[in-house]
């Protein structure tokens, strides 16, 4: 991913709105939503990116690559990046896709970003990102609230199998004190 990205960190806010999807008071709306979504799960966060023309890849992978390489300004060090949830619109090629950290492996699956996607799909269709987003947010807190009570009720069953990186933590500290600018246009991104 980093031969067609890219091996340098960027610097993003939570919501990247690079393809101006969302009028101002919608990104407020949008922001607010992932506010909730932080107080809600105080150990993770979710991000939006909104561009077009990922260099003609695969979106997802983008995302993946995306949620990596950011060191997202307006979230807290505590939060790394491994506990982050991120949605990639690119209204060009009208798809999106989410990604996950590796902390929430155990607690999402493939159907879950499907029916989190089909939640938002109809509104992006009408070029209502920012209600679309709303929803998908919305569902994706049904799902994670039903997770953590599956959880309590079998927690082996949710237990990470492979052990996480060391330090994880420091990682995104570094890569955040390292990025202080304000949010790349979308080339900076995609390069």
């Amino acid at each position: 991913m980093d031969a067609r990205h890219g091996t340098e960190n960027v610097s993003l806010r939570r919501l990247a709105d690079m393809a101006g999807l969302m009028r101002s008071r919608e990104r407020v709306s949008v922001l607010a939503a992932l506010d909730r979504f932080c107080r809600k799960f105080p150990q993770l966060f979710f991000a939006v990116y909104t561009g077009s023309g990922q260099g003609g890849g695969n979106l997802r992978q983008f995302g993946f690559w995306l949620l990596n390489r950011a060191a997202f300004e307006d979230v807290p060090v505590e939060r790394p990046n491994e506990g982050g949830i991120l949605l990639v619109i690119d209204a060009e090629s009208k798809s999106a896709s989410l990604s996950w950290g590796y902390l929430l492996d155990p607690f999402l699956k493939e159907e879950d970003t499907f029916l989190c996607l089909s939640r938002a799909h109809a509104y992006w269709l009408e070029g209502r990102f920012a209600e679309g987003t709303i929803r998908l947010l919305a569902q994706l807190e049904k799902i994670l609230r039903r997770r953590a009570q599956q959880a309590r009720r079998d927690p082996e069953r949710f237990e990470r199998k492979v052990a996480p990186p060391v330090k994880s933590g420091e990682i995104a500290r570094r890569i955040r004190e390292g990025h202080r600018q304000a949010s790349p246009s979308p080339k900076e991104v995609v390069e």
